[in-house]
């Protein structure tokens, strides 16, 4: 359940991209970044643990409107990809409010990125989360590198390996280019605001 602070009269919504080391979770918020500069209340903040050269983890506040009266303040995430700093991707989710799984749409990423969305779901289920009942948008990265003849995962093969029991929102993207980044933030954020709204009735 998102903070909700009554003096300042605001709500803090947590959303968390998670996915495979490498994926492409920290180039999503680098563009939202650069496209939200003048809407973002602090600085984006990196913090490497050792030998992990992906980023710890990343927050860009910003307002998107109010749920009953209150300022919603989003609060972004990455987690670490690699398998090895479980520990910390479980530590990141905890009071998370929606998720963005970013796959890497490579071909020789197959099985990784069904061993991070198994990982994802038993990280939840130590916060006594469901997957079922977290709002969930899952982004295909990487599908520009079909132009550099790199072998990529059809999106209905993508679909039926990650998507085939949760049926969530889903889009083909290239965080590098840009391409469905910000449409694939704008799904979490509205995905997030209903289920707060509804909760918070």
């Amino acid at each position: 359940m998102a903070f909700i602070n009554p003096r300042n009269k605001e709500v803090q919504v947590k959303i968390v991209y998670y996915g495979p080391g490498r994926g492409g979770k920290t180039t999503n918020l680098e563009h939202i970044n650069s496209k939200f500069k003048e809407r973002i209340r602090s600085e984006m903040v990196s913090i490497k643990t050792y030998g992990d050269r992906t980023l710890f983890f990343d927050f860009l506040p910003f307002e998107v409107g109010k749920i009953k009266g209150y300022d919603v303040r989003i609060q972004l995430y990455t987690v670490p990809g690699q398998v090895k700093y479980n520990a910390t991707r479980r530590l990141v989710l905890k009071g998370v409010d929606g998720i963005v799984f970013v796959a890497d749409s490579m071909t020789v990423q197959r099985e990784k990125n069904l061993i991070s969305l198994k990982g994802l779901q038993e990280n939840l289920e130590a916060h006594n989360k469901n997957i079922f009942g977290v709002p969930l948008v899952l982004q295909y990265n990487k599908r520009d590198l079909k132009k550099r003849n790199i072998p990529i995962l059809p999106f209905d093969v993508m679909e039926q390996d990650l998507n085939n029991r949760l049926k969530v929102a889903s889009l083909g993207a290239s965080a590098v280019t840009g391409e469905n980044v910000l449409p694939t933030l704008k799904k979490i954020i509205s995905a997030t605001m209903s289920s707060l709204q509804d909760d918070l009735k």
